[in-house]
């Protein structure tokens, strides 16, 4: 199985997507998880103030991430794990934009990645009440972690993404998509400027 990608998952200190607080990355080879790694990241000016209710749900706190690189100094190790991997998060949507959130906040250019949705790939793979990442996880066999860890729902992620593609017999990223009717995203300069032409060709209103 070529199965090969990077699973990410983010915490984030407020409601702002540029307050990321913490990422786990989890490195997958031919479906086999080789390398993990997460850390603490002191959230952009202006997008630094700790909530309440997110600390309830992860634990850090303000005094946890003061002596944390800044998004802007941590971005390039996040890169370099994932050696231009597809990255794999449940749900998404929220983890990408926290990258282009916190990348916009630090004044620095988003990177490019493409991405897939485990959230997506387990709807079109389990019969579930729920899709929550703890639910999902467990019908992947992968069960009892520290859910809003972020290293451990990376780890869950990648174990639901193994599974499934084991289950649809995909060997790629890009089999386990279509299999399960699920879309490749993109996030970067390259995905923002195919945004910006699609917007252009679309028809003027008349009114």
């Amino acid at each position: 199985m070529a199965l090969n990608f990077t699973a990410i998952d983010f915490e984030t200190a407020n409601s702002s997507s540029a307050s990321a607080c913490s990422v786990g990355l989890v490195k997958v080879r031919d479906g086999i998880v080789v390398d993990k790694a997460g850390w603490l990241i002191k959230p952009p000016l202006g997008h630094d103030q700790f909530n309440e209710w997110n600390t309830r749900i992860h634990g850090i706190m303000a005094p946890d991430v003061v002596d944390a690189l800044l998004w802007s100094e941590q971005l390039p190790d996040l890169v370099a794990f994932a050696e231009g991997d597809h990255l794999v998060a449940h749900n998404a949507g929220f983890d990408m934009g926290v990258i282009a959130g916190a990348c916009r906040a630090s004044f620095i250019e988003v990177p490019e990645f493409r991405y897939l949705c485990s959230l997506q790939v387990a709807r079109k793979t389990y019969n579930l009440e729920s899709y929550r990442l703890p639910v999902a996880a467990m019908a992947a066999g992968f069960e009892d972690f520290a859910h809003h860890d972020a290293l451990a729902d990376s780890e869950a992620c990648a174990a639901i993404i193994v599974h499934a593609a084991r289950r649809h017999d995909a060997s790629t990223i890009e089999e386990l998509a279509l299999a399960t009717g699920s879309r490749i995203g993109a996030i970067g300069p390259e995905a923002e400027a195919a945004g910006a032409v699609a917007a252009d060709r679309r028809p003027m209103a008349i009114g």
